[in-house]
């Protein structure tokens, strides 16, 4: 006898709550996890529809009070239906409960107060509102300036829009429409349908556009491939403009780090009023409004992070992944699933069309598209006329070592420093690091300062504060050694606030400003820095990978990359295509106007060969030889790869656990690794340890997984990640 526990109400504030109800004979075969059922519920037996969750042998009351499933309806599938089986699609595939899947894919529903739908509109001239826009911005009005910037080139944008994402405060909108610059009118007086694609594609768009919309029937998924500023987002406008045209609707995924409200606003001039949003900092009631409005189909385009990808269209038309290479696709909680494996899925349910678009694609997807899973499409050229990619040259800073120069900086990049500014141009600096030092050091001992809580060490911040940026333990700098009580204790390594002062010192004539994560905690920390940097109020940009990430600055004609090779030296299989993606990605930001671009980069390892390709801007051939040693060495996209991570507050019961599970997992056709300490090892007072599990059979990992999945140990807790 089978029983199967059912959910009654999908909300996924609701899902604690299941109901245990017995299969009938009849029903055996066609009783899936996932799939919707009829049951009696209550005392009056009244038919419901319901979900299956779990199926088992084993009754979790009394067989007597246990009720049989009514009927598992031959249905039109709903988008409840759709969502729930996507559920199920990644409990299958990327393990954990179905509890954590269904949160994962359904919307919380909360009773949010219905709000008026409005749209500011301006009442003056395009002239009038340029003249304006100076007159703020020189003010240094930032709120008042970044308003009416929106306004230039467009006479109308949605009330939420300037009060959510682009932090206008209702005094600033207040203060226009007194002055009679602008209107705040109700939507339901006046829609406002966008103008459409106003950029004329290139030829190579044309042709993109044109396989996109003739070939998107036969379920093979596209990968744009298209060099940095070759007009990718161009291409999706097209294709969503084709497609919204057709009645039906599409999810665009957007690193968070991108979706700045000028991304916003380029889509919202050409589909006005049908495109929404969500983002991480949205507060809750604000994005339950967005996703009713998606599912009563008040807008047809949504825009967001990887979460975006659940939103319940109900006619969905195109998917839409732009820079599928990034590591925020990736979940980090359970169930830890991968944004483009999922896109796959749902674009199959729905019969939709799948985009992912990149200058450096994941070598996983091109190795589909190299394999023919996935269908190729290529842009090489700069959409802009008159722009090119940027002259890339690196630089061997052991030569500069050896020849003196003990600078953060070599002669190179110091030099054309020197010359962006005599031209009033800008500059960005890119270090994969934050804060002010590395890490301090005792240099009698060498006693490195850990938290005490990780085995981290501790980072130096200019307030004179040292912070783990795992679990935020802080300490001020002590004034001797904790071991040796040495007073030679010092901050070695460098950070993002220590260049900045640097640069100040080097370069006093110029303005300067940081961008990382201490400095953009606040609401509208990431759009201000930006918003100054666009507007020209600084010359150098300081700052990390943020920097790096999809940006257009036009005047920008030099990008110094510090301390390449680091991201070499992490412990992953994709050291070397991670490090090359982001190289390539800064790469891109300069000269992406009419003013020819310079990259200098700065490396301890120029023969390394991500470096190599990097400086030459040959991801082909890059791809070629990352290939070799994964199909050398047996890691993905040729062989699958499981990864089981260790957890515990007693480091021998986890070593113990962590053994027993390897043995566990080894037979013929699969090669275990481990176990061995994480890379990091020690964190929030929890020792970790994993195992890694090779096999060409896909299908035989992940039985293995689900079989490692009912193993428990005493004070362990395991966590299991799939790479495919």
């Amino acid at each position: 006898m089978l029983f199967a526990d059912v959910i009654i109400d999908i909300s996924a504030s609701a899902l604690d709550r299941s109901f245990q109800y017995r299969i009938p004979e009849s029903l055996k075969e066609r009783a899936k996890v996932g799939c919707p059922v009829r049951i009696p519920f209550g005392k009056g037996n009244r038919l419901r529809k319901g979900y299956i969750i779990g199926i088992g042998e084993t009754p979790k009351i009394s067989e007597n009070l246990i009720k049989d499933i009514a009927d598992i309806p031959e249905r039109d599938i709903s988008i409840e239906d759709t969502l729930v089986s996507l559920a199920g699609f990644l409990r299958e595939r990327y393990g954990g409960t179905m509890y954590d899947a269904l949160r994962t894919v359904l919307p919380v529903r909360k009773k949010t107060e219905k709000r008026p739908k409005r749209v500011i509109r301006r009442k003056v001239d395009g002239e009038r509102i340029q003249s304006l826009y100076q007159e703020e911005a020189a003010k240094k009005h930032k709120a008042k300036a970044r308003l009416l910037e929106a306004f230039i080139g467009q006479d109308r944008i949605p009330y939420e829009l300037a009060s959510g994402r682009m932090n206008i405060a209702k005094p600033t909108i207040d203060y226009f429409t007194a002055n009679g610059i602008l209107e705040v009118v109700s939507e339901e007086k006046e829609a406002y349908p966008g103008d459409g694609l106003l950029v004329p594609l290139s030829d190579e768009q044309k042709e993109c556009v044109r396989r996109i919309l003739e070939e998107r029937g036969e379920g093979k998924p596209f990968l744009l491939f298209g060099i940095t500023g070759s007009g990718k987002t161009e291409v999706y406008l097209k294709v969503i403009e084709q497609v919204l045209s057709e009645g039906k609707q599409a999810i665009v995924l957007i690193p968070e780090i991108a979706l700045t409200y000028q991304t916003l606003l380029r889509f919202y001039r050409c589909f006005g009023d049908r495109v929404g949003y969500i983002h991480s900092k949205m507060a809750e009631g604000d994005r339950c409004r967005m996703i009713e409005k998606a599912k009563s189909g008040e807008i047809s385009v949504m825009i967001g992070p990887r979460s975006a990808l659940f939103t319940p269209f109900s006619s969905l038309g195109l998917i839409v992944i732009d820079e599928e290479q990034e590591q925020s696709y990736h979940s980090e909680s359970s169930p830890k699933y991968y944004a483009d494996e999922v896109a796959v899925k749902r674009a199959e349910d729905s019969k939709a069309a799948l985009i992912l678009g990149s200058a450096t694609p994941s070598v996983k997807s091109y190795y589909l598209a190299k394999q023919g899973v996935y269908k190729l499409l290529t842009l090489t050229k700069r959409a802009k006329e008159g722009a090119s990619l940027a002259e890339v040259s690196l630089v061997d800073m052991r030569k500069e070592l050896a020849s003196g120069n003990r600078s953060i900086f070599s002669k190179a990049l110091k030099d054309a420093i020197t010359d962006c500014l005599s031209k009033k141009q800008q500059a960005m600096l890119f270090l994969n690091r934050r804060g002010y030092s590395g890490f301090v050091s005792c240099r009698n001992c060498g006693e490195v300062i850990k938290c005490p809580h990780c085995d981290i060490s501790l980072t130096l911040h200019r307030s004179g504060k040292m912070q783990c940026h795992y679990c935020g333990f802080e300490q001020p700098l002590p004034k001797t050694c904790p071991a040796c009580e040495s007073k030679y204790i010092a901050a070695f390594g460098t950070g993002t606030q220590k260049i900045e002062e640097f640069v100040a010192k080097e370069f006093p004539q110029a303005r300067v400003m940081r961008m990382d994560a201490d400095t953009t905690k606040g609401k509208d920390g990431y759009e201000t820095i930006l918003s100054a940097f666009s507007e020209g109020k600084a010359d150098i940009l300081v700052g990390t990978q943020m920097i790096v990430k999809g940006h257009d600055f036009g005047n920008v004609t030099l990008m110094g990359v510090l301390m390449a090779d680091m991201s070499l030296g992490i412990s992953e299989y994709s050291a070397a295509e991670r490090t090359l993606q982001l190289l390539a990605q800064a790469a891109g930001r300069a000269g992406r106007d009419r003013y020819p671009g310079k990259v200098i980069i700065q490396t301890y390892r120029p023969e390394h060969y991500a470096l190599q390709y990097a400086a030459k801007q040959d991801y082909p051939a890059f791809f070629e030889e990352e290939m070799r040693y994964r199909k050398l060495f047996g890691y993905p996209p040729v062989w699958g790869l499981l990864k089981v991570l260790g957890l515990s507050t007693d480091e021998k019961k986890l070593s113990d656990a962590m053994t027993q599970l390897g043995e566990v997992l080894k037979q013929d056709g699969v090669t275990v690794l481990g176990p061995a300490p994480d890379y990091l090892r020690y964190i929030k007072d929890t020792y970790r340890e994993v195992l890694f599990v090779k096999s060409p059979d896909r299908e035989l990992l992940r039985r293995l997984r689900e079989n490692a999945e009912t193993y428990s140990f005493e004070d362990v807790s395991l966590q299991f990640e799939s790479s495919e």
